[in-house]
């Protein structure tokens, strides 16, 4: 089978370019959530590291459902150890090793999946928080991705770090936003220990490196586009989204991690769209036709609007240049379309 560990290391270099990573050289490294596209991409700065010092940079990568064979190339360097398991089951936690770096990149990002499962949804951003925090070595560092959907129920955008959201505890997403505002506290609670830990509230970062199933609406439409040879939405599109591309999430959330002052940052794009923009997009770029349904629908309990300032990454980072929203999708596309082909989905070689 094609391994295509290389066009997310061709992502991985961008992201070396921009951002020194001198201080991890000697540091071991424990990453959760090691095969999603987070991860897959600070695995491939951590080789493209190790590639670059000579010298191995001790990694334990951890994963719930292994390392797919077409990624299997992107996982081997020295110094990585490779960890499967459940981070909800807290004796699999508690057999991790302890590291002077530990990010916490786990969670169901899809809406699909913390939907079907809400009680391992809070655990994996509480209780796993909290363990995992506990394996951070004194004088160490860590980072907890959150989510802007802890904004959700506030009516201002874009959303400032010091907004708060105003969601029930029964909303149809709680399980997500409730877990992240929970994990938060769990790192605020140890950074008042003196643990060197930050929150990044990520917004919907997409690009090389989802599965073939990915259920989040940009990838949802570019298999529709892809496989079904249309895009039909299941309402009107209205929703806004400000995307970010994996490149530019990645980056910013390794200068946070590394020597960001403040206890929580917005990790976000400047690529702001409605659904419909977003399919019309992406129907532009494969050539296909984009149908919306005749009567009016909603899905429940999305945000209408998610939307980050960023001036704090702007002004502590100077981060002022993004990938842009054509870019991106060029680019995502290109992957998804080899990823089809890869796993036999999509025949041909146009």
């Amino acid at each position: 089978m094609p391994d295509l560990g290389d066009l997310i290391l061709e992502d991985c270099d961008r992201i070396v370019e921009r951002v020194d990573l001198a201080g991890l050289r000697d540091q071991s490294i424990l990453i959760t959530g090691a095969s999603g596209l987070l991860g897959l991409h600070m695995i491939g700065c951590f080789k493209r590291l190790a590639q670059k010092t000579g010298r191995p940079v001790q990694v334990a990568a951890v994963t719930r459902s292994g390392i797919p064979d077409h990624l299997a190339s992107l996982f081997r360097f020295p110094g990585l150890s490779l960890w499967r398991g459940d981070i909800a089951d807290t004796a699999f936690v508690a057999s991790l090793p302890a590291a002077g770096c530990v990010i916490h990149a786990a969670g169901y990002g899809q809406p699909g999946k913390f939907l079907e499962n809400p009680v391992t949804t809070i655990r994996i951003n509480t209780t796993a928080t909290a363990s995992l925090l506990e394996k951070v070595v004194p004088g160490g560092k860590a980072l907890f991705v959150s989510s802007s959907e802890i904004y959700s129920g506030s009516t201002r955008t874009p959303h400032r770090e010091t907004d708060i959201g105003t969601t029930d505890p029964m909303h149809p997403r709680a399980c997500y936003i409730e877990g992240k505002r929970c994990g938060e506290a769990i790192c605020y609670a140890f950074r008042q220990r003196g643990c060197d830990v930050k929150a990044a509230r990520l917004a919907l970062a997409y690009g090389s490196g989802t599965g073939p199933t990915d259920q989040r609406v940009l990838n949802s439409l570019i298999r529709k586009a892809l496989l079904d040879g249309r895009i039909a939405l299941l309402d009107q599109g209205r929703a806004i989204r400000t995307y970010c591309h994996v490149t530019d999430a990645v980056e910013l959330l390794l200068r946070i991690l590394l020597s960001g002052r403040e206890p929580v940052y917005n990790v976000g794009g400047h690529s702001t769209v409605t659904i419909l923009e977003l399919a019309q997009a992406i129907g532009r770029i494969t050539g296909v036709a984009v149908t919306v349904p005749e009567q009016e629908q909603e899905l429940a309990g999305a945000p209408a609007d998610v939307a980050l300032d960023l001036s704090r990454v702007r002004d502590e980072f100077g981060k002022n240049d993004f990938v842009s929203l054509e870019s991106g999708l060029e680019h995502t596309i290109a992957w998804q379309r080899e990823l089809y082909r890869t796993l036999g989905l999509l025949a041909g070689t146009g």
